[in-house]
């Protein structure tokens, strides 16, 4: 039996930036390994939290009355610390296969820390991007992938999600968009997308008439 080649065929494409887009984990880790000293925690605490808010994960770990103070040291760490971000496999190439006004980036980043790891890594902008500075609720809830795709003007069921966290799978799914998981830190087990791929390089865009289409990479 022929195996399609195609993933399928979608309005809008959504991509998370951290661990999808761009390698930010050597300065995510010592950004937090610097904000867990400073506050007292343990750093294994930290792991299950990958791909939530910083404003959550401090609300999680710490006393109410220290959570804005933190939430705002670790967004001083990491927008200071850009050594070594760089794209990942196939983003620059995933960003120029889709059309800008089909294309959008919903991250759990401040917009501070995310343009100061876009201009770090050089990749193109697009026109729709949704930051946790425009949610009132970051992943796992679906609020950001929702905004994205009410921007792009476009059903949340028409859009595919690129997420390599458990959280952000679980918004993608929570939104009712299809999802594509990046094995940058997780195993398929973890994230349980729809599909898989190491990284972006896995695949191909093309643009169609109405959409994208999405193809396993020969």
């Amino acid at each position: 039996m022929e195996v399609s080649s195609t993933l399928g065929e979608f309005a809008a494409v959504i991509f998370d930036f951290d661990g999808t887009l761009a390698d930010s984990h050597a300065a995510m880790v010592r950004s937090y390994l610097t904000w867990a000293d400073e506050f007292g925690l343990d750093p294994a605490s930290l792991v299950s939290f990958t791909g939530m808010p910083s404003a959550a994960i401090a609300a999680a770990l710490l006393p109410a009355d220290q959570v804005e103070r933190a939430s705002a040291r670790i967004d001083e760490l990491e927008v200071a610390d850009t050594d070594g971000v760089v794209p990942l496999p196939g983003a620059v190439d995933a960003l120029a296969g889709v059309p800008d006004e089909r294309r959008a980036i919903a991250t759990s980043c401040t917009a501070p820390l995310l343009n100061a790891r876009l201009d770090a890594v050089g990749l193109d902008r697009p026109a729709v991007v949704v930051t946790r500075d425009d949610v009132t609720n970051g992943k796992p809830d679906p609020e950001s992938f929702l905004l994205a795709a009410e921007r792009l003007g476009t059903d949340p069921e028409r859009c595919v999600v690129f997420e390599d966290a458990p959280a952000g799978v679980a918004a993608a799914r929570a939104a009712g968009m299809a999802v594509i998981g990046v094995l940058t830190a997780h195993t398929v087990d973890e994230l349980q997308a729809d599909w898989h791929v190491n990284s972006l390089a896995d695949v191909e865009f093309e643009a169609i008439d109405d959409g994208v289409r999405i193809t396993w990479r020969a």
